[in-house]
């Protein structure tokens, strides 16, 4: 008797049913769209990235700060703090979680939803959480755009479907023909517009990057805020340096 003959019909079928939903879900065009997204702001492999974050005020640029950031598939984000005024603090990133440690404490601090938001280059922003894993798509109308689409440009509607992003909604314009991200619009919990944001691509570890972020902060007149990725390296990265137990005692850096 053959395996299938042995499996009760009934559960044959839901099985089938299961089957078809999650090729849907997998096939889904907008998610592929905001997959090939993602491709722009993260890599495939470990990664160290250098960010240069300047901000400012009014049209004058009032403070200039420097982040590692350390990223491996499957085990999250480290950003490590290089100006001499925060040296030695690290945040980390795991999925839903966020942890800042700072220096001779023997605890690193969980991070809630809205502390993420703290400042004009939030720990979210730095962070990169990624759209197509905590972000539902779909289509955005015309009356719902600040401005009217360029030539070739696509506007989704991103809904959070996890509980710990930093954003709960985002207005996101790409690229139709390559899915680079271009403009997005940063929404909270309770409707209000955060921030706006531009994206610039550009080239690095021989592949197109989103190699500059510009975030006007929408609850704050005048204020502006630019991440530049100065490098990135592909490099090994052992899995201790994403444990939390492992990054109060010890140096990433080191």
């Amino acid at each position: 008797m053959s395996e299938s003959r042995r499996i009760p019909g009934w559960l044959l079928g839901v099985l089938g049913v299961l089957s078809c939903l999650l090729q849907t879900v997998q096939a889904s065009p907008l998610q592929q769209r905001l997959q090939m997204a993602d491709q722009y702001r993260f890599s495939a492999q470990s990664i160290k990235t250098l960010t240069e974050v300047q901000e400012f005020k009014q049209g004058q640029l009032s403070k200039t700060e420097l982040y590692a950031v350390y990223s491996k598939p499957g085990k999250g984000s480290l950003a490590v703090f290089q100006s001499p005024a925060q040296a030695g603090q690290k945040v980390l990133m795991q999925g839903e979680n966020f942890w800042i440690f700072m220096p001779k404490t023997r605890q690193p601090l969980r991070i809630s939803p809205l502390q993420k938001l703290i400042g004009d280059a939030s720990v979210g922003d730095l962070a990169n959480q990624s759209w197509y894993q905590a972000y539902q798509a779909t289509p955005a109308a015309a009356a719902d755009l600040p401005a009217p689409l360029a030539s070739g440009e696509l506007a989704l509607w991103l809904d959070a479907s996890q509980s710990g992003v930093s954003y709960q909604r985002i207005l996101l314009i790409l690229a139709e023909q390559d899915n680079f991200p271009r403009r997005a619009w940063f929404y909270l919990k309770s409707g209000k517009l955060a921030k706006a944001a531009t994206f610039e691509r550009g080239e690095l570890a021989n592949r197109p990057w989103v190699v500059s972020m510009t975030f006007e902060n929408s609850m704050l007149a005048g204020s502006k805020t630019v991440m530049k990725l100065t490098s990135a390296n592909v490099l090994a990265l052992d899995d201790k340096i994403f444990n939390p137990a492992f990054l109060v005692r010890n140096n990433v850096e080191e």
